[in-house]
């Protein structure tokens, strides 16, 4: 029984170091075999491969798809004018020397990523400080991405990595220019405003003054048409009272005796002081073949 027992216990222990000699390589990742901390070999084809059992060698995958590093912060960097702007950038960069890889970043992609940042920003930084801030909003921005590209390909290949692809995803003045832009921006807006209420102004003061005057002119045309009117009218009454009094003088002297005492007696608290026997009141006194005397018949 103890036999037997040994016997698979040495089975077991045949496998499992013939399964710890046994690996499958992705096509995604690239396998780095170490023997005592030295690199032995780099296997990149993918497939069932074999190594030494460990501890004598060990296998390492590193991922060799595209891999994609963001901007971290958005630093400000000065343009030709002495401008602040703020630019959020992405690097697409890949492994293609695993060796080399390892050597100056290790196994792990985010060391490669915090070395590889500060590199990217002095690239930015160069380019950007070379050109305006119009060029970089509009005509070489492409330009700017395709330079800052080709100064990092040397850099890319100490790394043993590849830059696929710059891209630029934002342009932005930083935050106290942006306030100082937008307090410009109020200013001109309030000058056009004040500038279109003046000018409004003043268009209303033309246009009342113009009204006012065609009222004047309207009611002095007004005035004139009435009062011609009137003078026609009056010369038409009169006509009318000379040819009525021409043919009865004695009524005719009558009626403005009346028309007198109606002027002066318009109201029954007006008072009036003068003789009784004056001409005044030789109508209410009557007088021989006098029209009052004709009346009372």
């Amino acid at each position: 029984m103890n036999r037997i027992g040994l016997i698979v216990v040495g089975v077991l222990l045949v496998l499992m170091t013939a399964m710890s000699t046994l690996f499958v390589v992705d096509q995604r990742f690239v396998a780095v075999v170490y023997s005592l901390g030295e690199i032995k070999e780099v296997i990149a084809e993918p497939g069932l491969k074999f190594k030494l059992p460990p501890p004598l060698q060990n296998v390492i995958l590193i991922d060799r798809r595209t891999q994609t590093l963001d901007s971290p912060e958005t630093r400000p960097i000065f343009t030709a004018e002495k401008q602040s702007l703020v630019i959020d950038w992405l690097v697409k960069w890949r492994i293609v020397e695993p060796r080399q890889f390892i050597r100056n970043t290790g196994i792990d992609l985010r060391n490669a990523e915090a070395r590889l940042t500060p590199i990217v920003q002095a690239a930015f930084n160069e380019e950007v400080t070379k050109r305006s801030v119009r060029s970089m909003l509009s005509g070489e921005r492409e330009k700017v991405m395709q330079d800052v590209m080709a100064r990092m390909a040397d850099d890319a290949k100490n790394f043993g990595i590849e830059i696929v692809d710059v891209r630029i995803k934002r342009v932005d003045f930083a935050s106290t220019v942006t306030e100082s832009v937008y307090r410009r921006m109020e200013s001109e807006r309030k000058r056009v405003a004040n500038e279109l209420r003046s000018q409004g102004s003043a268009e209303g003061e033309k246009i009342r003054a113009d009204a006012d005057k065609q009222r004047e002119v309207i009611l002095a045309e007004a005035y004139r048409d009435a009062q011609k009117l009137k003078g026609e009218g009056d010369a038409k009454a009169s006509a009318l009272y000379a040819d009525s009094f021409g043919r009865d003088p004695q009524f005719a002297q009558f009626y403005r005796s009346l028309e007198a005492y109606r002027s002066s007696f318009r109201s029954k608290s007006d008072v009036i002081v003068v003789d009784p026997g004056s001409e005044f009141f030789k109508a209410m006194r009557g007088s021989p073949g006098g029209a009052p005397a004709a009346a009372r018949k």
